[in-house]
């Protein structure tokens, strides 16, 4: 019988381990003894833990394996570069194997993507389809999911970092029952730590103190370790006084007031125009802002869309009978929880219009020079959040009623907030609206949001008084909206005779229940 030694260890090809181009497993073999090369080094490596597992109980192989992954992979990198036998008995038994988790392909055009956070630590146990982390693009949210079971051996980047689609998020340790596998998986260029990222992980291991996201980048920014920050929040959670304090005590600032939550606090007036009490020296430094997710968007579409050539078409529509209609409705509900608003009339009368000017609803391939006529009105609204300008859109408004865009918007509205739209939410649109009188202003001239032809920009309703042709004066609710077009694909005459039949529909709102199918 054959034997094989490593160091001052004897194996019998009873109990072999195959190794070289085959992942090390143990096995217990039925067939007559293969042979083996005799195999010897100088000494024992010292990575390797003592005693081995009894290698012919497959049970407590995969166990001990388990317990001593990051040693036995150090082992194997040394073993892999002289060690050249296999046997044929490993066929069909279990093999542990080190998996690449990398960002999948989250969205159409999208090539990298923010990690907002982690579910999962070093060690843990994970199932199939169990959510691993969550990543936010220029488009949406979306968490990432394990297409294995099994155990998290290492995450490659911390919460803030930019990944781009393909590369490695995290490597999982699992059991599979492939007849080869290659070592190649295993190499030392392959199971070497990123420098960098491990010293950054180290740092910021969600399993150090208590803290939000925001807290954390805070921290981050001060270029403060948030491990060394003493909470004072529930648990010893760290708030974002802690971080500014800590930051004071060591002299990185005198005073400061901010906040990494989002974009807009960080420009908030409140807090940029706030006085300093007395005795107290506030700090204006400049501060330089990286921007993420739906900002780095914007920077990239809007840029785009300027080099397209637009015209814009403003009108004045009268909005009496429509807030009437409104305020009927908003009277006579019979679900409370659902608040009635100008604008799902204003977006179903839109939706009517379009049907007769679909070129209105249409999307431009500029490399074919072929306009799409879109089958359905998937209307986008324009949503200034914490996180940035998004742009969900309702599907389908051509069928819903009233009631159903109400409802529909009412949930964008709300996911978008928190952040929690998804790629379905966002992609599809066919035409914008942007509401921007919701905040101010009488109208605004927009940029398309491409590949899109058009976009329609409607200011805050006002009373302003009205001249009769006799010369009398009565007041009046007047909304300004400004449509802007792509003049590659649209003309000014048809741009104004669609604004005038979405007019007439605003204007004579029962025009929407003797048209709607």
């Amino acid at each position: 019988m054959s034997i094989l030694t490593i160091g001052r260890r004897r194996i019998s090809p009873r109990n072999a381990w195959a190794a070289g181009c085959r992942l090390l497993s143990p096995f217990t073999s039925q067939s007559p003894s293969a042979s083996i090369p005799q195999f010897s080094s100088q000494q024992t490596p010292e990575s390797l833990p003592h005693p081995f597992p009894p290698l012919g109980s497959l049970s407590s192989g995969r166990a001990w394996l388990h317990s001593h992954a990051n040693r036995f992979e150090a082992w194997i990198k040394g073993v892999s570069k002289i060690c050249r036998f296999s046997s044929q008995a490993l066929d069909g038994l279990p093999l542990f194997r080190l998996v690449d988790i990398p960002l999948a392909q989250t969205g159409e055009g999208i090539a990298e993507c923010e990690l907002l956070k982690w579910f999962v630590q070093e060690g843990d146990e994970v199932e199939e389809f169990q959510p691993l982390c969550e990543v936010q693009s220029d488009k949406a949210t979306i968490e990432i999911t394990s297409r294995y079971k099994g155990k998290v051996g290492q995450l490659l980047y911390v919460p803030g970092d930019i990944v781009k689609v393909g590369e490695t998020l995290l490597k999982v340790l699992v059991e599979g029952f492939e007849d080869e596998i290659q070592v190649s998986g295993l190499t030392e260029g392959h199971l070497a730590k990123p420098e960098v990222k491990e010293s950054r992980q180290d740092k910021t291991k969600n399993c150090g103190v208590l803290s939000t996201p925001p807290v954390r980048n805070l921290a981050k920014q001060y270029g403060i370790d948030i491990n060394d920050v003493s909470g004072s929040g529930t648990d010893g959670r760290v708030l974002k006084e802690d971080v500014l304090q800590y930051a004071v005590e060591k002299g990185i600032l005198e005073e400061h007031v901010s906040s990494a939550a989002s974009f807009r606090e960080q420009f908030d007036e409140s807090e940029t125009h706030t006085h300093a009490p007395d005795g107290v020296t506030w700090s204006y430094e400049d501060k330089k802002v990286q921007l993420r997710g739906f900002q780095r968007a914007m920077v990239k579409s809007m840029a785009i869309a300027a080099k397209v050539p637009h015209f814009h078409y403003v009108e004045e529509i009268n909005c009496d009978a429509l807030l009437e209609l409104k305020a009927s409705f908003q009277g006579n509900t019979t679900e409370p929880n659902v608040k009635h608003t100008s604008l799902p009339l204003l977006i179903k009368s839109l939706s009517m219009a379009m049907s007769k000017y679909p070129m209105l609803n249409s999307c431009f391939n500029e490399d074919a020079f072929e306009v799409t006529l879109k089958g359905s009105h998937n209307i986008g609204i324009a949503m200034a959040t914490p996180h940035g300008l998004v742009v969900p859109n309702i599907k389908n408004v051509q069928s819903l009623s009233v009631l159903e865009i109400t409802k529909e918007l009412s949930r964008l509205q709300l996911l978008a907030m928190e952040n929690k739209l998804s790629p379905g939410d966002i992609s599809g649109g066919t035409i914008t609206l942007s509401n921007i009188g919701a905040i101010g202003g009488k109208f605004g001239s927009p940029l398309l949001n491409l590949p899109e032809v058009s976009i329609i920009a409607i200011g805050r309703i006002k009373k302003v008084p009205q001249i009769t042709d006799d010369g009398g004066v009565y007041p009046s609710s007047i909304m300004t909206v400004n449509i802007g077009a792509d003049h590659r694909v649209l003309d000014g005459a048809t741009v104004a005779r669609f604004c005038n039949e979405w007019k007439r529909f605003i204007e004579n709102p029962e025009l929407l229940i003797l048209h709607m199918r």
